[in-house]
Order: C-alpha cells, then sequence, then structure tokens
C-alpha cells in the first residue's frame, strides 16, 4: 500500500502527517498534475524560498521493504513521477529504488505518496547481495532518469573493506540490469595502497546536463593521495569528473570542501559533497553536508548549497595526485545555508537533490531528501523550495 505524508500545516517547518490527511493528498495530487512540468534550464539560481516540509515515519513499509536511507531523488516530468533510491546495502532488504508522487498545492509542499519498490537486480536477474553473502555488494548513493531513454544511472560508493570499488550502472524502470560502466582507474578502491577512494568516500553524487550528452560524477571527499579530508579547521577537495553518455572521461576538476562545520564534542565529525545537480556543461549545483557528533552520539547536520562553475579551472584528469600539484579548482558560491535558515527547523542527513515540477506561479522548484541511515534517531524528510526568479 502506498504511504501518503503532508505537512500538518502547508507552512509547517516539519512532519509527521496521519492517515486521515490521506484525502488531502489525493485532492492536491489533482491539482499537481495540472502544473506544468519543469524543463532543465541553464538560468542561474540566486535564491531559493522554503516551501514546505514533510517527514515518513521510520517504520513505514511499501511491497515489504523498509523505506529509509534515501540517498538519491530524481523527477520524470513526463510522468510526473520520482524515483527514490536506498543506500540499504540489501541488509533491511535487498537494494532498491522506490516511485513517490511528491505533491505541490498553492506554492507549497503538500505531500509525498511512495508508490511501489522496485529490486535492482544484476547481470544475471538476480537481486544483489549482502555483506554476508559476499560477491556484487552494493552501496547505492544517487539515481537519475535517462532524459533520452527513460532508463535509471545509479551510482555505488564502493567498499573499501570489501574490495570494491565504486561504479556506475544503468537499470530498466522495473529494476532491470541494462548497462555497466568501466570506474577510471583512478576512481577505483586499491587494498594494497593508500591510493585512490576513502572508504565511505566513493561516487556520492550523479546528474545529468540538460539533454542528457553528459554526465557528472562526484566523489564525496579527497581520494588518498588528493590530500587529507576535511577538519574543523581545513577544507579538502573532491573530485568532479564529467563522462560521455559511454562512460569516457570527458574532464576532471576538483572542488574545494568547506571544513566540519563545528567541533565534534563526540568522536565523529566529517564534511563531503552529497549531491551533484547539472545547470549546463559547466555550471551545477553541489550540496555539502557536515555531520557532527555529540557527546551523547546524535549527530547534527550543517547543511550548505553551492553555486559551482568549472569555466577557467584547471582540467585534472591527467593529475594523478593533487596533494602538493598546482591548480586552479572549480568556483563556488553559497545559494543557501540550511543551519543558518530558521524557517526549516530540524535538518537531517540530506543526500538527494533533483528539480521538481514547475509551481503555480511559474517558478522552478528544487526537492531535498534526508538519509536516515535506518537509525531510530534520525528522519527521512523531504524539503521542498521555490527557486527565486
Amino acid at each position: 500500500m502506498a504511504g501518503c505524508y503532508s505537512p500538518a500545516d502547508p507552512t509547517a517547518r516539519s512532519i509527521i502527517v496521519l492517515s486521515l490527511l490521506r484525502p488531502l493528498c489525493l485532492a492536491a495530487l489533482g491539482l499537481a498534475l495540472a502544473f506544468p512540468a519543469a524543463a532543465q534550464s541553464t538560468a542561474e539560481i540566486d535564491g531559493l524560498r522554503f516551501i514546505g516540509a514533510v517527514t515518513v515515519p521510520n517504520d513505514q513499509t511499501i511491497d515489504g521493504t523498509l523505506v529509509g536511507g534515501l540517498s538519491g531523488i530524481d523527477y520524470d516530468p513526463v510522468a510526473d513521477l520520482w524515483y527514490l533510491i536506498s543506500d540499504d546495502k540489501s541488509d533491511e532488504n535487498p537494494a532498491r529504488f522506490y516511485t513517490a508522487k511528491v505533491i505541490f498545492h498553492e506554492n507549497m509542499l503538500a505531500g509525498v505518496v511512495i508508490e511501489r519498490a522496485i529490486t535492482l537486480l544484476q547481470a544475471e536477474g538476480q537481486p544483489y547481495p549482502d555483506a554476508r553473502t559476499g560477491g556484487d555488494v552494493p552501496d547505492p548513493e544517487s539515481i537519475r532518469r535517462d532524459p533520452e531513454s527513460g532508463n535509471l544511472w545509479w551510482t555505488s560508493e564502493g567498499d573499501r573493506k570489501l574490495g570494491l570499488s565504486p561504479f556506475l550502472r544503468v537499470a530498466t524502470p522495473d529494476g532491470k540490469f541494462a548497462q555497466a560502466f568501466i570506474t577510471p582507474e583512478l576512481l577505483r578502491m586499491n587494498e594494497e595502497q593508500e591510493i585512490g577512494p576513502r572508504h565511505n568516500n566513493g561516487f556520492e553524487g550523479l546528474s545529468f546536463a540538460p539533454g542528457g550528452k553528459s554526465i557528472w560524477l562526484a566523489m564525496e571527499s579527497a581520494l588518498y593521495q588528493d590530500g587529507p579530508i576535511a577538519t574543523p579547521s581545513a577544507g579538502a577537495v573532491a573530485r568532479l569528473t564529467r563522462l560521455d553518455r559511454d562512460g569516457n572521461m570527458l574532464a576532471q576538476f576538483a572542488y574545494p570542501l568547506d571544513p566540519i562545520q563545528a567541533v565534534p564534542t563526540g568522536k565523529n565529525g566529517d564534511n563531503g559533497v552529497s549531491e551533484i545537480l547539472a545547470l549546463d556543461d559547466h555550471r551545477a549545483l553541489v550540496l555539502e553536508r557536515s555531520g557532527v557528533e555529540g557527546a551523547d552520539g546524535v549527530w547534527t547536520m550543517y547543511i550548505r548549497l553551492y553555486a559551482i562553475d568549472a569555466a577557467g579551472a584547471t582540467d585534472i584528469a591527467a593529475v594523478p595526485a593533487l596533494a602538493n600539484a598546482s591548480y586552479i579548482p572549480v568556483s563556488k558560491r553559497l545559494v543557501i545555508d540550511l543551519a543558518k535558515t530558521a524557517e526549516v527547523g530540524r535538518v537531517d542527513n540530506i543526500e538527494g537533490m533533483s528539480w521538481g515540477p514547475m509551481l503555480a506561479d511559474g517558478n522552478r522548484s528544487l526537492v531535498l531528501v534526508s538519509d536516515n541511515n535506518f537509525n531510530p534517531t534520525q528522519i527521512t524528510q523531504f524539503l521542498a523550495f521555490e527557486v527565486a526568479p
């Protein structure tokens, strides 16, 4: 059964929605379908206006699967359908994505209806295994609908402990395997040396450039040979890679990460890229997520959205190590800092980002989704914004 969730108030900063609001969801759905779909645009992003939040309960199940770990989101404007990928490593249920409706009414987020769970299949037609079974264990992070074929491109972050490199693959809308790409050697795991991606810092972001002729891939953080990861006193560098549709590298750029946004009072803290959304062949939005663990073990998340421009940046595709190298990184400009946007309220582990439909006033929408890590202290939340004209 589909799950329908709406904010208790159209301007609510967070929340849970009761099943009695299902009629509102359905009514709003009819209105949402009347809105024109959004086409990707190269227009500059000057600012965002918060237009609502919805939280999905942590115990929500769809088609026998536990909804959670939502690390990627994308929108099909033709079918008015959303895709959500879970980063479940086949531990709770086999690796999968969901289809959903995200409903807008009077320029506000009105609800979310999660409709179906679709299992991702390997080339031989079997679901992906978990770590106990062994084999090609996935760690899904991002999903994008191919504007040319309608297939779904998705990334796995890889697992250094299991010796598994990040990968980019393609599935049909019903989850069947369609294509696999060869991971560039520079971005593969190396079990014998400290080169390549660090554990849990692989392919985190994915986006088609408008028109679908090229693809952006974003590493979460620095390769070993590119320098240290972020600390509270210093940032780091992550590689952004542009590929053609055959998986050939067109260019690669250095993205300067911010420092961790606060000093952890617990054991851990981090900062990295969580998603990328292309504006054109050289400009994109980049979502940075910094997590800081408190003494009580609870994490506080700091989410910032940047507009970046690779024009004038050094193509580092042939630079094997950035540490001590000379290069020009992409430029970045802050669009919004959610920690300093009071009306948004609590923000969790935001990992997914997608354009949504055009709103009733003709402006574009942007939707973010959080990964609750299947952790009872975290939440699955959808945040919606209107793109300022």
